[in-house]
């Protein structure tokens, strides 16, 4: 099977989670091309193993010029495969351009090119003028993929209700797991933080409007009266670093910014509680992280993310299955997004109640064993290719 997947500028999971599914059907016997921006190949190195990397220079935002340039190159290079994978809004929306015919009538597409699935990782969150561009793609995706995969049930349900004609969810796994790190690790790691008895609240994430991060300090304020006062450790990079580490010194917060580190699952052992303070996220790679990790969870009820840690939403190792409900699945304090008081008292819930941290610790590492791997993820999207195209891998 000749496989084509379709990326625009991705950062994090998404191309994480593209590379994994990249070179494990390559190492299924596929033959599989990667389209996309240059910087994409330089972050995440898809050529190699099986897998081919050709440039298509796909923008971070419309460009009419640029985007068709990339669709005339796509239209060539899409023509031969059995199936088409675009992940993403931007990448998705060029792909249905490339592959389909527009037929007359609006938003109306005939088939010209290969079968197309569409994965959404992300929901629009922007509001005005930027909104009503990203509402428009929705539709195109919706009308022109042969079908569209969410990472969400709100982003699957969008799709339905803009007239997608088939609409699945998405496996988006974290990679396979390392030996977890020991004691020594955690205590390491303490050392150098230099947090003593303070307990240490991690959270990990992109620095972008997105991750909810100016709530956590809003709630870091009052986390700074506690005796011992806790320390918050940020861990990522982005547009909002300089902006974010402005008001920890002008507020005297009690928050450090430790910027990209290749030590996440050490960080996540030596924290007392993991906090995901995001105004949305689909199926978070740290989330997973977290879960596997066995620490008490504090998470916004947003997205994916109440599917995942069992606080109402699909079983994670079932995506077609029926709906979780009850405190007895949940494995994480969920709190409305924006709402600091509620991050503020969940965390202190944590903090002060030695027994309800080791009973989310416990109920995490359970709901990490029924969390999806990469082959699972795989062997999803075999099957919907081999029956879009009719042929065998």
């Amino acid at each position: 099977m000749r496989v084509a997947i379709v990326l625009g500028t991705v950062a994090g999971g998404v191309g994480k989670h593209a590379r994994s599914v990249a070179r494990r059907l390559a190492g299924r016997g596929a033959r599989v091309l990667v389209c996309g921006p240059a910087s994409t190949e330089e972050l995440f190195g898809f050529a190699g193993d099986g897998v081919r990397f050709t440039e298509v220079d796909i923008a971070d935002r419309p460009r009419p010029l640029s985007d068709a340039r990339a669709v005339a190159r796509l239209r060539t290079l899409l023509r031969d495969a059995d199936v088409v994978h675009a992940h993403g809004l931007r990448a998705g929306a060029l792909a249905v351009t490339a592959c389909a015919r527009i037929a007359p009538g609006p938003m109306r597409f005939s088939r010209g090119g290969p079968p197309l699935v569409v994965t959404l990782h992300n929901a629009v969150i922007a509001g005005g003028r930027t909104a009503a561009v990203y509402g428009a793609l929705e539709r195109l995706v919706a009308r022109g993929a042969t079908r569209v995969l969410g990472v969400s049930p709100d982003l699957e349900e969008r799709m339905r209700s803009l007239g997608a004609r088939s609409v699945g969810h998405a496996i988006v796994p974290a990679p396979a797991p390392q030996a977890p790190p020991g004691p020594a690790v955690r205590a390491d790691l303490r050392v150098e933080l230099d947090v003593g008895e303070r307990p240490l609240i991690v959270t990990v994430g992109r620095l972008a409007e997105q991750k909810g991060l100016p709530t956590l300090l809003d709630a870091s304020r009052a986390w700074a009266g506690r005796t011992p006062p806790p320390l918050v450790a940020i861990v990522g990079d982005g547009p909002l670093e300089d902006e974010l580490r402005a008001r920890v010194e002008a507020e005297d917060l009690p928050v450090r910014l430790l910027g990209r580190r290749s030590d996440v699952p050490g960080l996540l052992a030596a924290s007392d509680v993991a906090v995901v303070p995001s105004v949305w996220e689909g199926q978070p790679l740290v989330v997973q992280e977290i879960l596997r990790a066995g620490r008490p969870l504090v998470a916004t009820r947003v997205g994916g993310i109440p599917g995942m840690v069992g606080a109402g939403g699909r079983p994670a190792n079932d995506p077609g299955g029926p709906l979780l409900h009850g405190p007895e699945s949940e494995a994480a304090l969920l709190v409305p997004p924006g709402d600091a008081d509620a991050l503020e008292r969940a965390v202190s819930r944590v903090l002060d109640d030695p027994a309800l941290a080791a009973r989310l610790a416990s109920a995490a590492a359970r709901r990490s064993a029924l969390l999806p791997g990469e082959d699972d993820a795989v062997d999803q999207l075999a099957a919907l290719y081999l029956d879009l195209a009719d042929v065998r891998i």
